[in-house]
């Protein structure tokens, strides 16, 4: 049954391998979230759920070991328990997916422009400097501190926001977080790290040292999602907090061709179900259909861009849903000889 499953991929990649072409360099439009404000769609609870769906949850990869820097890993630590003991642990596992699991927040895009709040002439020339004055006062939080600039031609104004994040992180520093924006998320090192499929590590990153709504985050995070769907390497995100994420990205932006393609590649038609459902969630649009089949194929005949690929993939899906179920008939024929 394996075989067929990995015949069926074969086939339909090298077709797609002709009809999409390959890319290798780092030539992506940042696409932020910058119309529309995505968040009251994101946290939709059918959204979520769907989103949870497709991250096709596996425990062995949420919890596998992994090496961070120089730290050493833990020798594993083994109990005896009892049932009772063995369901709470169990539990716990399943409480902890969830934490690891938890999408980062999608947002629109937020506006960097500054506002003027004072102009004072008689303080030009007085400094060579900028003077940041930063409120410091404890529970306050990041995004709302109030931090102001006054520049060497006396104007008064809002700091803008690469300033906001430095000055929020040298009086209330965030482990882990870098007080400048680290270089591996620009030109040839996150090209670097792309074209090794280092995903993962950068959208891990990018989460610790940038806001949602930063500009420059959305940036980032929008071209390592595009350089994923080129790369067709969709399962070096599958079981983690970013596989949401980049299908509401993917979703939102009208380019799930490629991910459709490998569900239905892969004999995951049902997750191709959820995947157009969402879609039709996103952008108010219905697909007709009562088996989940029937519901992937109206989406392709009536919004698909990649359409060749994707109808080549439904028919070895069909060809090998036809091989199963003559299998099935013939194991079952042998066994009412047998018995």
């Amino acid at each position: 049954m394996a075989n067929l499953g990995l015949g069926l991929r074969t086939v339909a990649t090298k077709f797609r391998d002709s009809y999409l072409g390959t890319r290798r360099l780092l030539n992506y439009t940042a696409l932020c979230y910058d119309g529309k404000d995505p968040a009251a769609i994101f946290i939709n609870n059918d959204i979520q759920q769907l989103l949870r769906s497709l991250t096709r949850v596996d425990y062995n990869k949420v919890f596998r070991r992994r090496k961070l820097g120089a730290s050493k890993l833990e020798d594993p630590e083994y109990k005896f328990m009892t049932d009772a003991q063995l369901q709470q642990s169990l539990k716990e596992a399943e409480q902890k997916a969830e934490e690891l699991l938890q999408i980062p927040p999608v947002l629109k895009v937020l506006n960097s422009e500054v506002r003027i709040l004072n102009q004072e002439p008689a303080l030009q020339g007085l400094n060579t400097s900028r003077i940041v004055f930063t409120d410091i006062t404890y529970g306050v939080q990041d995004s709302d501190r109030l931090i102001v600039v006054r520049e060497p031609d006396g104007v008064l104004q809002e700091a803008e926001w690469d300033l906001r994040q430095r000055a929020n992180q040298i009086y209330f520093p965030e482990e882990g977080k870098l007080l400048n924006r680290p270089r591996m998320f620009e030109g040839e090192y996150l090209q670097s790290l792309l074209d090794r499929h280092e995903y993962e590590y950068v959208l891990d990153r990018a989460c610790l040292q940038f806001e949602p709504d930063d500009p420059f985050y959305q940036k980032v995070v929008s071209i390592v999602y595009q350089h994923l769907n080129e790369s067709n390497a969709f399962d070096l995100l599958r079981s983690s907090r970013h596989f949401g994420a980049l299908t509401f990205f993917l979703v939102w932006n009208k380019i799930i061709d490629n991910l459709l393609l490998e569900l239905i590649e892969t004999l995951h038609i049902n997750e191709a179900k959820d995947l157009v459902t969402l879609y039709g969630l996103v952008h108010q649009v219905k697909f007709n259909g009562e088996e989940a089949l029937d519901v992937v194929l109206d989406f392709i005949k009536t919004t698909a861009n990649k359409k060749g690929a994707l109808e080549l993939a439904v028919q070895a899906y069909k060809d090998v849903s036809s091989q199963r179920k003559s299998r099935r008939g013939s194991i079952q024929i042998v066994h009412e000889v047998i018995e």
